[in-house]
């Protein structure tokens, strides 16, 4: 596994927003996380990078503990978190942006800036304009892009459908699924459709408590457990997603 997370307790200022998260994610392998809004999901990626780091539990990244150290040395370990407000300078180009992403100006990360400009053409014809002139697709490839131009074995992604039309949803997931081949996924993800067409795994967290995890697969068949803690009745693998 690549990252665990055992009994982690999390607050912000007086609010208990995490009481008991657990779950392993399997190195290259895209593993969702899932629940209703303010059930804990986005607490639980920025308790992972230290933003707002535990106050009880583990935390621990192929095998070593996170716990207390400030976010600068959680991403030199190798972890990328692309935000959901996606974090982007927007008076900086879409090259300045990446620029600033690179540790290194060497050829693997000159090899790492091509896969994103494959997997993200829109950006390639963008390089030379402002940030702030991109469309909401377009910023969200620049985040994710940012976090791919480092040599990241972990890629933690907060919403990053929100807000997107439907073809651009569509073309995340092909993104996604191309991202996997490199690096292990963590996705925080409301749109069920996105979820399920490229997770392999899921966790469930439900008022800051994780409540179930497994195989998408077995999700995709438990109308019971997609009812309650989802909201989903309809057919769940209904959606243009694919």
């Amino acid at each position: 596994m690549i990252l665990q997370l055992s009994h982690v307790q999390t607050f912000i200022e007086q609010f208990h927003i995490l009481q008991d998260v657990t779950f392993e994610v399997p190195e290259g392998e895209v593993t969702v996380i899932l629940g209703r809004n303010g059930a804990g999901k986005t607490t639980t990626l920025r308790t992972i990078m230290g933003l707002t780091p535990p106050a009880k539990g583990s935390v621990q990244f192929r095998g070593e503990q996170l716990n207390g150290l400030p976010p600068y040395a959680i991403a030199r370990k190798g972890i990328g978190f692309v935000p959901e407000d996606q974090g982007i300078f927007s008076d900086l180009t879409v090259e300045e942006n990446l620029s600033l992403a690179m540790r290194k100006k060497d050829g693997a990360t000159k090899t790492r800036l091509q896969f994103v400009l494959d997997i993200f053409p829109d950006l390639e014809s963008k390089l030379r304009q402002k940030s702030d002139s991109l469309s909401g697709g377009q910023k969200q490839m620049l985040a994710i892009g940012r976090a791919l131009i480092t040599d990241n074995h972990l890629l933690l992604i907060d919403e990053p459908s929100k807000g997107l039309a439907p073809i651009l949803v569509e073309k995340l997931a092909q993104a996604i699924r191309e991202i996997k081949k490199h690096t292990t996924v963590v996705l925080v993800e409301q749109n069920f459709a996105l979820a399920s067409a490229v997770g392999e795994r899921y966790v469930i967290i439900d008022d800051g408590h994780t409540v179930r995890e497994g195989k998408m697969s077995q999700l995709l068949q438990d109308r019971e457990l997609l009812g309650r803690y989802l909201g989903i009745t309809a057919n769940p693998k209904s959606g243009k997603v694919v």
